[in-house]
Order: structure tokens, then sequence, then C-alpha cells
């Protein structure tokens, strides 16, 4: 969709951008960010010709950008930055209708789109279209220029930290909109922020730069496991994937090798597997390591010692799939008040136990490497 092919931009003997090439998908929401003076905005600028690059390529849907003419690129490319730049002196709906109308679309659409625009932001048609800016609080305001951005009907929305003056409230509200809307209208949306909060919360993928350079660029929960280097995990914040449970997967915190046995055994054998392993229960598989079921020493342990494994092992037990969060997993456990869920793959086969315990460990010896570094 985007491409950036040996981009640099240099302000005489200052270098603003260092040479790198970067892809953005389709329908993707990536967020540029990292410390001021980095050249997030500049990168973004770029992709309208806000900026021109000093060397390098820029290209949409493989056209090189620089080859087209700069003022129907940007009638064609939505654009949000703090202030929201609406017009004062024209009402909310000649605002959101300007640049539609600036392309010669059909004006009875152009009508329809306005108010599904508003209402899309939260906002009643009927109460703001007449409505001009300054009749508007700050966060009303930015929904406008957001509804404004996604009105010029292009396939890209370039956003300059829109929420960065909002209250926190307002801001989480907006986030959750802008999620939703990326989700339903499959834009694609670069946007800029020096929150990681921020870009947790609504990316498909971020890219972190300092000083010109790209350090990383990956989703967010693969940056929040795997920082890049030092300043990557100073930057985003040692602790902070433990402050977002839904970014900890199944595969993250479960025991990876669990003791299982055949349904072909019999009691006699999985007592002795259990007593050699230290375990008191065993996960049941077929020869395809397909999950079939459980056993417990205590509700083996009485039965006929010769008795097939396949006849006496609980059966309906709860599994949980490898991409599953950590907040799934603890309320799959509360809910059905066990202390363990086999992980599964997407072909159903056992590939790893979560335990209470397995959830403590992981979580303690992310605390100990803290305090290690401290």
């Amino acid at each position: 969709m985007i491409q950036f092919k040996n981009i640099e931009k240099k302000y005489r003997t200052k270098t603003i951008i260092n040479p790198f090439s970067l892809d953005i998908e389709a329908g993707q929401l990536v967020v540029f960010i990292g410390p001021s003076g980095c050249g997030k905005t500049t990168l973004l600028k770029m992709i309208n010709r806000l900026i021109e690059p000093t060397a390098g390529n820029i290209f949409v849907n493989g056209i090189d950008i620089s080859a087209m003419n700069a003022i129907d690129l940007r009638r064609n490319i939505g654009y949000v930055i703090q202030n929201t730049g609406l017009f004062p002196h024209m009402s909310i709906k000649e605002n959101l209708e300007l640049i539609p109308k600036l392309k010669g679309e059909d004006p009875s659409l152009i009508s329809k789109k306005t108010k599904e625009l508003l209402e899309l932001v939260g906002l009643d048609p009927v109460e703001y279209l007449h409505r001009f800016p300054k009749e508007l609080s700050g966060g009303q305001q930015q929904r406008i220029g957001v509804a404004r951005a996604f009105s010029t009907n292009s396939d890209i929305i370039l956003m300059d930290e829109p929420f960065s003056a909002l209250d926190p409230v307002t801001r989480s509200s907006l986030q959750d909109e802008l999620f939703q809307m990326q989700k339903e209208l499959n834009k694609t949306i670069i946007f800029v922020t020096h929150d990681m909060d921020e870009a947790i919360k609504i990316a498909d993928k971020i890219c972190i730069l300092k000083d010109g350079d790209i350090l990383q660029y990956d989703t967010p929960e693969n940056i929040l496991k795997n920082p890049a280097n030092e300043f990557v995990e100073d930057f985003i914040g040692k602790r902070r994937v433990w402050n977002n449970p839904e970014l900890l997967l199944a595969e993250d915190i479960m025991i990876h090798h669990p003791v299982k046995i055949t349904a072909q055994r019999n009691v006699l054998q999985a007592i002795e597997i259990m007593k050699d392993n230290k375990v008191d229960s065993l996960m049941v598989t077929d020869k395809n390591n397909i999950l079939r079921g459980m056993v417990t020493l205590k509700s083996i342990q009485l039965l006929n010692r010769n008795s097939a494994i396949e006849l006496v092992m609980e059966q309906n037990i709860q599994s949980v799939s490898q991409d599953a969060n950590l907040i799934s997993v603890l309320s799959t456990m509360n809910e059905h008040k066990i202390g363990y869920l086999p992980v599964v793959n997407h072909a159903k086969q056992l590939i790893g136990l979560i335990t209470r315990s397995s959830i403590l460990s992981a979580l303690s010896s992310q605390l100990i490497d803290l305090e290690v570094t401290f």
C-alpha cells in the first residue's frame, strides 16, 4: 500500500531522517512513535508531500507520489492534526463537505455520508450539522476533525498527535472510536504519537524511531515481549507488558512440555508415570498428539490397575488456544473453578499446560529480572 524506499531527509548539514525503507500494508493502523525530534512527523508529512524527501521515493499502490500532482494527492488523503484545522467561519456541515465537493462528488451522496460520519464519531447530525467549531468543546471539534479526514473517501488517513491536547477520558473514548472506525472502514492509518499507551491501544504495528533511525517496526505484542535493544526496552517501560495482560498469550505463560499419556495405557502405568515425573495429573492424547482428556491421581488410584485409561479418563475438559490472552485464561479458570488449562494449537494438538503455578512463575521471574536491573 505505502512503501518508503531509501528515504532520507536533510536540512542543510543536519540529517533528520537517515536512509531507510519501510512497507505499510493496506488496512493497517501504523503508529510512528519516538522522542521529540526523532523524525516521526517528518515521515508523516512526506506521505502527502507537505515535506519532500532529500533522497529516495515513496510509493502508494505502486505509484511514485513524486510524479503525482500534490494537490490531487492531498485531496485523496485524509489528514488530522492536533488543533483539528477546522475552518472557523464554516459550519460543521460545510467543513465536512468541502473536499468531497471540490472532488465533484454527487451532492446527495455527500449529504448522506456527512450524516453517517457524524453518527460514526458519536455526534447527532440534527444537533451538530449547522453549528460552528467555536460552539463545540475540544473533544467534539476533534471528533469533527476525524470525521472530516474520513469524508475524503480516501484509503489513507494521516493523523499527527490528534488527541494529545484532550483530557484523558475524552482521549480514551476517541481512541476506542478510531479503532472501531478503522476496522469498519478498513482504512490505512498512519498515526503519530509520543504516548506508548496510546500506541499499544490502537496500533496494528508500531514504528519506534530515534534520531532519524527506525529502531523497531513490529506488532505491539512483539515489541513488548522482544524489544530490539535497551533504548526500546527503556522507552516502552520494562513493566509495560505486565500492565497489559491482554497482550500476554497462553503460549507465553504455559508449561511447554506437559507430562502426557496415550489412552491405550492402563492405570498402573499412569500412576508410575506420575511418580516418575512428580505430578498428580496427566494429559491424555492420541498418536497424533490430539488432546483427548486427562486423568488425575485422585480419580484413578483406587481403580483396577489394569483398567485402560481410555475408559477412566475425564473427557470433557476445558482447554484454551495458544493465542488466548491472560485475561481469557484467568476468566476460564475462575468460571470453571479449575487450576489448570491444557493449551492446544489450531489442530487441537496439545502444546502446553497452564497452571496457577505457571502463571505465578512467569510473573515472578519477570519481576525478579526487573529487580536485578535496578
